[in-house]
């Protein structure tokens, strides 16, 4: 049986796990490592859970120590040597060449974003989550000031690396 901390904890993770997720889609490799990263995420959460002080929304610190453990689970793998080979990728049928242009243009995105460094891949995923400053900056513990001038950073980082994915340069 569990207790009513438990039956809260799991209510909340069902209630935010879009949040979850999309912290293990950014940072995740492959559909192992997603699944990885999100039980390291729970387990994380679980044992902050008791120390949760109601002092920020639930989400802000769900994203805090999600994004925290996925930058931190990051920076231990790169300390692996690790042989990966390419998923595969199922093709839909896509019906126009507008369909076509528009995935091609967010596979080219993405690959893009996966470029960034873990920070600026956390800024984007906030920024794209419509999160004010305000709110990244409690998420982040950045200033809202040093958000504004990294995001103009990554936005322009953005753009060039799409121009040299779509030019070849």
């Amino acid at each position: 049986m569990t207790s009513p901390a438990e039956q809260d904890f799991l209510q909340t993770i069902t209630q935010n796990q879009g949040i979850i997720r999309k912290v293990c889609h950014l940072y995740g490799r492959n559909e192992g490592d997603k699944d990885d990263l999100y039980q390291e995420i729970v387990i994380q959460l679980w044992k902050s859970y008791s120390s949760f002080r109601g002092e920020a929304k639930m989400s802000t610190w769900m994203y805090r120590i999600a994004l925290n453990t996925a930058i931190t689970a990051r920076r231990k793998e790169a300390k692996k040597i690790e042989l990966s080979f390419p998923e595969y990728i199922p093709k839909d049928e896509v019906e126009s060449e507008d369909e076509k242009l528009k995935e091609e243009r967010l596979r080219e995105m993405y690959n893009a974003i996966s470029k960034l460094t873990e920070v600026e891949k956390a800024i984007v995923m906030l920024y794209l989550e419509d999160k004010s400053y305000e709110e990244m900056e409690e998420i982040l513990g950045i200033s809202n000031g040093t958000l504004r001038v990294k995001m103009n950073r990554i936005k322009e980082k953005l753009r060039s690396l799409t121009k040299s994915a779509q030019y070849g340069t």
